[in-house]
């Protein structure tokens, strides 16, 4: 099983709540998907913040695990975002993430969230994860 199919995995048994589907891990990268639905917009048809910032924070979550592997307690430590356009109420959106740190306690990362098939953004984040330390036997 490959990389992506692995963390798709591992988000649906262990964070059900998660609705998003990764669709791409790279080196230091990663692209999800969140197919927007009616409980995801607020009043003015637009999506909410809670629902960007979840899509922000879990494409860079998944670029991370695809690169230490599959940790369940890395944790956001810091996430910023600008909120650039409206995004498209009735599309998909698209959060890449390139990892632009990888150190070994922390992680910093880059996340763009698109509306589908737009060359804008609508949203860009900035984030640092923990990392949890490597065991020592």
């Amino acid at each position: 099983m490959d990389i992506t199919a692995q963390i798709n995995q591992f988000l649906k048994d262990d964070f059900p709540q998660v609705r998003s589907q990764v669709e791409k891990i790279d080196a230091r990268y990663s692209l999800v998907r969140h197919e927007v639905i009616e409980a995801d917009l607020r009043p003015g048809g637009t999506v909410s913040g809670p629902t960007l910032f979840a899509i922000a924070d879990l494409a860079l979550y998944v670029a991370i695990l695809g690169e230490i592997g599959i940790k369940p307690l890395a944790v956001t430590t810091n996430l910023n975002m600008n909120f650039l356009n409206k995004p498209q109420a009735n599309t998909d959106l698209m959060g890449e993430c390139r990892l632009i740190k990888v150190g070994k306690s922390l992680i910093m990362g880059d996340v763009f969230i698109y509306s589908e098939g737009q060359s804008q953004p609508v949203v860009h984040a900035t984030g640092t994860y923990s990392i949890p330390p490597k065991r020592s036997v």
